[in-house]
């Protein structure tokens, strides 16, 4: 009985060495997410790929554009790299790599010597800002900076 591969990438060739059950696993799930009578023919699939493409270009377009702007860049650019990795592997390790440092930054931030440091930070950032607010309050009152007439 013959297996058929509806895969359209590289072969393993025989010599090849075999991979530890984490590597498969952590292959697993890569690749191509079009459906199957797109990836059949191979026209039809560069012609997706080049859709998917430059809707995720735009995405990421708007994402890099929102960054100084008001809006939610970041959410943004990860959506378009979302786009990226229902058809590029590169994408999806990507996104896979920023999750896994994600992962991390919060296992961390939840250690109780980083947060003790992060709240004392935070604490006198904001005194630091009342203070200048209260220094600013009691010379000019409540006049706004553009009409202050020295």
């Amino acid at each position: 009985m013959a297996v058929r591969n509806d895969n359209p990438g590289p072969e393993r060739s025989e010599d090849a060495p075999a991979q530890t059950p984490e590597q498969e696993q952590a292959d697993a799930g890569l690749g191509s997410k079009a459906p199957h009578f797109i990836r059949r023919s191979r026209p039809l699939h560069l012609s997706w790929q080049v859709a998917v493409f430059l809707v995720g270009l735009a995405v990421v377009a708007l994402g890099v554009v929102m960054l100084p702007l008001p809006g939610p860049g970041w959410v943004v650019i990860f959506l378009g790299m979302g786009i990226w990795a229902t058809e590029f592997v590169w994408a999806q390790l990507v996104l896979r790599w920023t999750k896994r440092k994600v992962t991390e930054a919060a296992q961390k931030a939840l250690d109780p010597k980083v947060r003790r440091r992060n709240i004392i930070l935070t604490t006198v950032g904001l005194v630091i800002i009342a203070g200048l607010g209260g220094l600013y309050l009691w010379k000019y009152g409540m006049t706004m900076p553009w009409k202050i007439n020295r």
